[in-house]
């Protein structure tokens, strides 16, 4: 995504005040989940991109199979990447062995400035480990990079020594492996006494035994080891990877944290509530008291409200699927609400990074793509170009639609204009788990996204600072309620339904000073699917850089009833990306200036005086000096294509004179939401 380049204590909008010594770091620089499938059984390469310098900086990649048995294989900038397969650098997280597994795998080929490249040479379940045609992967890069990563290499002594690094902060986890012979995985963590070690390729609980880490604590700039062969034989050799925990060094001021190495307990039940101060996209988790893997977990390949998709570090297992409640995110951390796989009372210890992009994007097509389709009835792909967190769908025809995103879980979906509940739909948008956009199956069942010949509107967005933000809760029934969300500015819009239970969209344009309330529950009822006008005030409060509070009748089903489930889309500013505004009509043509350069191509209006519907026109269907065609969010009404009522405006977009009075009725005012 481009960025912006901010200096000193700037907002996460803004462009940069003062002086700042070095550049300001973010974790989608350093850290990536990137899914791909494998393309070759003769010795073929691929080459992954994804916008991590492991080249110049230097850095670790591990690589799983997801839908065929093979094993976690690592490789690393240290040691060096295998340019033939005779000399694999590969080395697995789930066997003992040591480096260089040899002609019969899979390797990886070369670390680039922007990802890596990997090549096939394994031809049995187990040796597929990177490219293997047909076996889908899941890969993770994490950079070296001060308060973040590091990675150290040594030659054994045999007696107890300590091993400098470059981490800038104190160890949260330490990773180490001898590469030489066979030997297990030893894992220091910071929840354990110093006296205690765990396996990575092991399911055994936390063992004692001083001769690990010597019985002492690391620092911020060495480590400890004791006499063991695993960690320190004599003329071995070895490597490090090593974690920080909570340290900052990352964002606009350098102090937001990126990486955490904390524990957990579950109650009786399996539940279980993790604070990290920010929403994780990957989690490590590994059991301290009982025999059990190390499970492996992210938002790429499914961590959702309704299901999370595990991986293994200790075996060569292929992806489970767990459902609701098992390992959910929230804006600040992780929970389990649903016994499943965590059962009973237990300790963990856990691995979290944060979710991305920190940075504001500077362009519109970064984060939002229209696209104008027809549907094929087969399983297919639509592109956006970017990680696509949530995608809108209005079938031109007929008005219906449907609205799907990554943190509620791919198989469900709402609709804008009716008062449902979450539909289920196995065949629609079956998956996320995409890095241009997103999956589509037959649907079959209600044909809201790619029922064959049926013509559609998709509108895709990727959740990112300032411009777009996702937070899924459940209603307390309480007097009031504070959420917190990421999108890191004052919320301009947002809109929140009730996914389990009845009830209409409500919706708060936040512009100016003035807050435009379309709010069921008192007179006017209005929402998003309703045409009514709004309640303004100009001071309802409880909007925050960092938290929002829907204020309005917070013991109804609409906002916060308890027990309920519900989704909350939260919409900003961002300078020449997005503009949340308001204007007076006039009844003549009239040019309204959001700051773009290259006009709008999203652009939705309400009139907040009087009756009104939610009008959408894109570019994708048209926006230019002739017809423009618009859909209606409120109502399941064909397209209207016949009409010229919003025209190109390099700046933003133009109200033509031939509009209507829910439009750009004389003295009549209106909000609208535009995007670049």
């Amino acid at each position: 995504m481009p960025t912006v380049i901010t200096q000193g204590a700037a907002s996460a909008k803004g462009y940069g005040f003062g002086a700042r010594a070095t550049a300001a770091n973010y974790i989608e620089d350093v850290f990536s989940t990137y899914l791909y499938t494998g393309n070759s059984t003769t010795g073929g390469t691929q080459t992954i991109t994804n916008n991590v310098d492991l080249s110049t900086k230097g850095g670790m990649v591990w690589i799983k199979g997801r839908n065929a048995a093979s094993n976690n294989v690592l490789f690393d900038t240290a040691r060096g990447a295998g340019t033939t397969a005779s000399n694999n650098q590969a080395i697995s997280s789930n066997l003992g062995t040591g480096e260089d597994l040899g002609a019969s795998y899979d390797f990886l080929s070369a670390f680039n400035t922007n990802g890596f490249t990997v090549t096939q040479g394994g031809t049995t379940a187990a040796t597929r480990g990177t490219n293997y045609n047909n076996v889908t992967y899941t890969s993770w890069t994490f950079r070296k990079q001060p308060k973040f990563f590091d990675i150290v290499t040594y030659t054994g002594t045999g007696a107890n020594r300590t091993i400098a690094h470059n981490l800038g902060a104190v160890p949260g986890c330490i990773i180490v492996k001898r590469t030489d012979t066979t030997a297990d995985w030893a894992v220091y963590h910071r929840s354990l006494a110093n006296t205690q070690y765990m396996v990575l390729n092991s399911t055994a609980a936390a063992a004692t035994g001083a001769t690990r880490w010597n019985s002492t604590t690391p620092t911020s700039s060495v480590f400890s080891l004791g006499t063991s062969t695993d960690v320190n034989a004599s003329g071995g050799t070895y490597f490090a990877y090593i974690f920080a925990h909570d340290a900052g060094g990352f964002g606009l001021t350098g102090t937001d944290n990126v990486i955490s190495c904390g524990s957990f307990t579950t109650d009786g039940s399996g539940n279980f509530s993790v604070n990290l101060g920010y929403e994780p996209q990957w989690v490590l988790i590994k059991s301290t008291d009982f025999v059990d893997s190390w499970y492996l977990i992210d938002v790429m390949r499914d961590m959702s409200q309704t299901g999370t998709n595990k991986l293994n570090a200790n075996t060569t297992g292929t992806e489970s699927v767990y459902g609701e409640g098992f390992c959910t995110p929230t804006a600040t951390g992780f929970t389990a609400t649903t016994p499943g796989l965590f059962t009973g009372s237990q300790n963990f210890i856990y691995i979290a990074i944060r979710r991305g992009p920190m940075k504001t994007p500077t362009t519109g097509t970064s984060v939002f793509r229209p696209i104008a389709r027809t549907g094929t009835g087969a399983n297919t792909t639509i592109t956006s170009n970017f990680v696509t967190d949530s995608v809108m769908s209005v079938v031109r025809t007929s008005g219906q639609s449907a609205w799907w995103d990554r943190l509620q879980g791919q198989l469900l979906w709402l609709s804008p204009n009716s008062t449902g509940t979450n539909i289920t739909d196995s065949s629609a948008l079956t998956s996320f788990a995409n890095m241009i956009g997103v999956n589509l199956g037959v649907d079959a069942a209600y044909g809201r996204i790619n029922a064959a010949s049926t013509t559609y509107a998709n509108w895709m967005f990727r959740r990112a600072p300032g411009f777009f933000d996702v937070v899924c809760y459940t209603g307390t029934g309480a007097a009031s309620i504070v959420l917190n969300h990421n999108l890191t500015v004052i919320p301009e819009i947002y809109i929140i339904k009730a996914r389990s239970a009845v009830g209409d969209w409500q919706t708060l344009f936040n512009v100016s000073g003035t807050q435009y309330r379309f709010w069921s529950g008192a007179s006017p009822a209005s929402g998003l699917n309703l045409t009514t006008a709004s309640t303004n005030t100009s001071n309802l409060g409880g909007l925050t850089s960092t938290t929002f509070t829907p204020t309005f009748y917070m013991g109804n089903t609409h906002t916060n009833s308890a027990g309920v489930n519900y989704v909350a889309y939260l919409f900003a500013s961002v300078a020449g990306v997005s503009k949340v505004g308001s204007y007076t009509g006039t009844g003549t043509t009239k040019q309204i200036d959001c700051g773009f350069t290259g006009g709008a191509r999203f652009v939705l209006i309400k009139r907040t005086d009087s009756t009104g519907d939610w009008y959408v026109w894109d570019s994708a269907r048209g926006i230019v000096a002739g017809n423009d065609p618009y859909l209606l969010l409120n109502s399941n009404a064909a397209e209207v294509t016949s009409t010229d009522y919003v025209d190109t405006y390099s700046a933003g977009f133009e109200i033509s004179s031939t509009a209507p009075a829910a439009i750009n009725a004389n003295g009549g005012t209106f909000i609208f939401l535009a995007i670049a």
